[in-house]
């Protein structure tokens, strides 16, 4: 069985490692170099570069027209194994592979189709995810399911640490989906509910701004979903402030922020740093509930703890985040 891989980002190449060292990997379909970083210097997708370490084909048009038709033809493959190419097939692409074309999901479809599905279950707070193969439709994430794996959340995890899990369990449920279907003898496929069916977009910067207003328990899981990229921002008189750990504290107040807002008969402001508490941070209003910030990063600084923080900025308690 010949397999043409499709993918870019880090998720995918877990997968292209293991179809290369099991299968005939014909060639590998990824997108274009893109220009990234400060300098905008043009960079290879991580699926471009673990191909060429392997010494694979890689193809990488910007469109599927009918010249990229033709280099894929040429490679004369039988099955199209995908895993995060971002791109819709149409019919005439899909025709192409006799036995047609198998998509790698990290999510329980028909939960999460879309482009963001392992930052979409963290900031829902969900109790489980898991991966998805199915098989390849004419509209992003709608084939029908021909094997899925759960797995449990613990409520730690970020879009990165998760991601890379569900890259190692992804690229093994395609491995056995792929020798089940060269043997004949793969599960019949089911079609997904369209009622169950839930959607997410593509992450934004902006989405990382911080609503102080939000209960914390949102905030917190904005934080783990937002690591790596966009990272969950706020700012520091008018400085941006990034947040790179956090934890729910387990009091609604502190006791001295407590006797505080008694004396005042208010709540502190959404964004307002009660304090610096030693077995948890610093601790700030949300809308409903205490944010603990342990890990933090000021503009133009290293990621630094909060202690180090508090050391170079000591007028952060007190401060009002996101002014």
């Amino acid at each position: 069985m010949r397999v043409l891989f499709a993918g870019s980002p880090a998720l995918a190449v877990p997968c292209l490692e293991r179809i290369a060292r099991e299968r005939d990997l014909c060639a590998v379909l990824t997108s274009p170099d893109r220009p990234a970083g400060r300098g905008r210097a043009y960079r290879p997708a991580p699926v471009k570069e673990a191909a060429q370490g392997l010494g694979i084909r890689v193809l990488m048009p910007e469109r599927l027209d009918e010249r990229a038709m033709a280099e894929v033809r040429s490679c004369a493959p039988d099955l199209l194994v995908v895993a995060a190419y971002g791109k819709i097939f149409k019919k005439e692409f899909l025709d192409l592979f006799p036995l047609g074309g198998i998509n790698l999901h990290p999510s329980l479809l028909p939960r999460y189709r879309g482009p963001s599905p392992i930052a979409a279950a963290i900031l829902a707070g969900d109790e489980e995810t898991g991966v998805t193969v199915q098989r390849i439709a004419l509209s992003f994430d709608t084939g029908d399911i021909l094997a899925q794996r759960r797995v449990p959340l613990s409520g730690t995890e970020t879009t990165g640490t998760l991601g890379a899990s569900l890259a190692v369990l992804g690229a093994e449920l395609l491995a056995s989906v792929i020798a089940e279907l060269e043997a004949g003898i793969a599960p019949p496929a089911v079609p997904q509910s369209e009622s169950e069916a839930t959607y997410c977009h593509s992450v934004r910067k902006e989405d990382g701004r911080v609503d102080w207003t939000d209960p914390a328990r949102v905030i917190e899981r904005k934080v783990r979903a937002y690591d790596p990229w966009p990272r969950a921002v706020t700012s520091l008189a008018g400085t941006s402030l990034l947040l790179l750990k956090t934890h729910l504290y387990p009091d609604t107040l502190p006791n001295a922020a407590r006797r505080e807002a008694a004396e005042r008969t208010t709540t502190p402001a959404p964004g307002r740093v009660l304090q610096a508490n030693r077995a948890h941070g610093l601790l700030v209003q949300t809308g409903s509930g205490v944010l603990a910030v342990e890990e933090l990063q000021l503009q133009f600084k290293k990621p630094m703890d909060w202690r180090a923080c508090l050391n170079g900025r000591p007028d952060i308690v007190g401060a009002r985040l996101g002014e």
